[in-house]
């Protein structure tokens, strides 16, 4: 548009609109904004790997676009996508809101306060929340090496959301109908290296394959020593592999041994991961791993939707 043109628009539209639909044209605008801005982030994400994501093939042409989105042709299977096909944020609408959505991941806010600031239903707000959880969810898992600190630790089985529980109903969360650790208690593995590097994962049992399923990859036996408690899982599970370890059993008294061996790290990683889970009043045990992810990600200083994509 030309300048003049341009000009005599903004003055009309300051002569004719009220106050209402002045501050309706800028969020509008603003939105737009927001829209570019997710688009260049989804287009990066793709630009150096173009490969299709039906058949593997990296012989693929430019096919139009499409909600603001290039879209591919694959030359070899003939079938078209963009880069958000086959993740979980397919086909999800309304990219404009995705900034701001995100901001309200950022500030760990409520499924219907995001709503509200995002300016979308509620149930839109809860698939939005899982399905960038499982977006940042994919790749989590690190090598670790060094000083590494293995703990367990527990949250009560909830079915939050359910209609048809396996158990009579416990009013506002509840406590476990017995004490200390049982099958109502759910374990979740978290191990942490002193370089940053982590893994956590929701175990189905305690048992030593449970514990190696998750662990087996990510440890070699010339470069790591153990740090954790008396748990038998892990200890079976460090002896069958040669791995050295060192025990630090709190309950005898021991916090710190050589100075530097300890579980004070991912004890600690623990107790906040637990103080900032309490603000949702309840989380279904279904949803853990994307939670565990959500946290990590605010651990690291990420933006949930830069971590998604």
């Amino acid at each position: 548009m030309e300048h003049r043109k341009f000009n005599k628009l903004i003055a009309e539209l300051v002569d004719e609109l009220t106050a209402a639909q002045a501050e309706k044209l800028i969020e509008a605008l603003r939105e737009c904004g927001d829209g570019d801005d997710v688009h260049k982030l989804i287009e990066k994400r793709f630009a150096d790997n173009l490969k299709c994501p039906h058949c593997g093939a990296d012989h693929v042409q430019r096919w139009g676009k499409e909600h603001g989105l290039q879209r591919y042709k694959c030359m070899r299977c003939g079938r078209t996508y963009n880069a958000l096909t086959g993740t979980p944020l397919a086909r999800l609408r309304k990219k404009e809101r995705w900034l701001t959505f995100a901001q309200s991941l950022g500030a760990s806010h409520s499924v219907r306060k995001a709503a509200r600031l995002a300016q979308v239903n509620k149930n839109t707000s809860f698939l939005w929340r899982h399905r960038f959880l499982r977006s940042q969810n994919r790749s989590k898992d690190q090598s670790l090496v060094g000083i590494t600190e293995v703990d367990e630790t527990f949250l009560l089985e909830s079915f939050k959301g359910q209609r048809n529980l396996p158990r009579p109903p416990r009013k506002r969360g509840g406590k476990a109908r017995t004490p200390g650790l049982s099958k109502e208690q759910i374990p979740i593995l978290i191990a942490r290296d002193r370089f940053g590097h982590h893994v956590d994962a929701v175990l189905p049992d305690r048992s030593e394959q449970a514990v190696g399923s998750i662990l087996q990859d990510k440890l070699s036996p010339d470069d790591v020593l153990l740090c954790m408690d008396g748990d038998p899982a892990l200890i079976a599970f460090a002896e069958n592999r040669q791995l050295e370890y060192e025990l630090i059993i709190a309950k005898k008294g021991e916090h710190v041994h050589e100075k530097v061996l300890h579980t004070q790290n991912v004890n600690g990683y623990a107790s906040r991961f637990k103080q900032w889970l309490a603000r949702f009043n309840g989380v279904a045990t279904k949803y853990l791993p994307s939670y565990l992810g959500w946290w990590r990600e605010l651990e690291a200083g990420l933006m949930p939707l830069t971590a998604a994509l």
